[in-house]
């Protein structure tokens, strides 16, 4: 089974910056789609951002232009670059995994493998 573990979550003030990361182990399959999520309080989880494993990627309107999503396959590594942040962006964020090429709608129901979390807490 894959292990994630996010971090690089916080408390900055709108119009500042983040960069998550996602530190991921255990491959047992040869191809990827990788996505970042989040939950904000009393809301369900939300796709946020995809990335194919041919890397294509997807995101959320209200993130585009914003946010971007990478990886370092050398490093194993899964990151989202956090810019211009408002603070409708606080939740608690988590990369996961799925087991097919491409991520299509980025839905939590298709991403088998996640990590715990990381809080994300912008302030006006």
């Amino acid at each position: 089974q894959m292990q994630l573990e996010e971090s690089g979550g916080g408390s900055v003030q709108a119009g500042g910056s983040l960069r998550l990361s996602c530190a991921v182990s255990g491959y047992t399959y040869s191809y990827y789609c990788m996505g970042w999520f989040r939950r904000a309080p009393g809301k369900e989880r939300e796709g946020v951002a995809g990335i194919d494993s041919d890397g294509g990627k997807t995101y959320t309107d209200s993130v585009k232009g914003r946010f971007t999503i990478s990886q370092d396959n050398a490093k194993n590594t899964l990151y989202l670059q956090m810019n211009s942040l408002k603070p409708e962006d606080t939740a608690m964020y988590y990369c996961a995994a799925r087991r097919a090429n491409y991520c299509g709608r980025i839905q939590p129901v298709d991403f088998a493998d996640w990590g715990p979390g990381t809080q994300v807490t912008v302030s006006s």
